[in-house]
């Protein structure tokens, strides 16, 4: 699945970026979550509860768009990947 995340990312923000995965979960829950990064964005922490997972991104290049996918492995032994896109502008 790709998910296109509506904000845009200044290259000098800080900023929180989630996925919501209950549809996909149903009763079972998150147990592990692990963002794979393209060059040019920094992690600086993630997070996630029984059915959602957030990141918190630095850095970025005007006018580029990354592509970060959030893999997830859920307590009943699931691995899923979703791909979410992100631009980054200078404001």
């Amino acid at each position: 699945m790709t998910t296109k995340w509506q904000a845009v990312k200044d290259p000098d923000e800080i900023k929180d970026f989630g996925l919501v995965w209950a549809d996909l979960l149903l009763t079972d829950t998150i147990g592990t979550s692990v963002w794979l990064m393209p060059t040019g964005l920094t992690k600086d922490s993630d997070t996630f509860t029984d059915d959602t997972t957030t990141i918190w991104l630095s850095g970025g290049t005007d006018g580029e768009t990354y592509r970060l996918t959030n893999r997830i492995t859920t307590a009943g032994g699931r691995t899923y990947d979703e791909t979410a896109v992100l631009r980054c502008k200078t404001k």
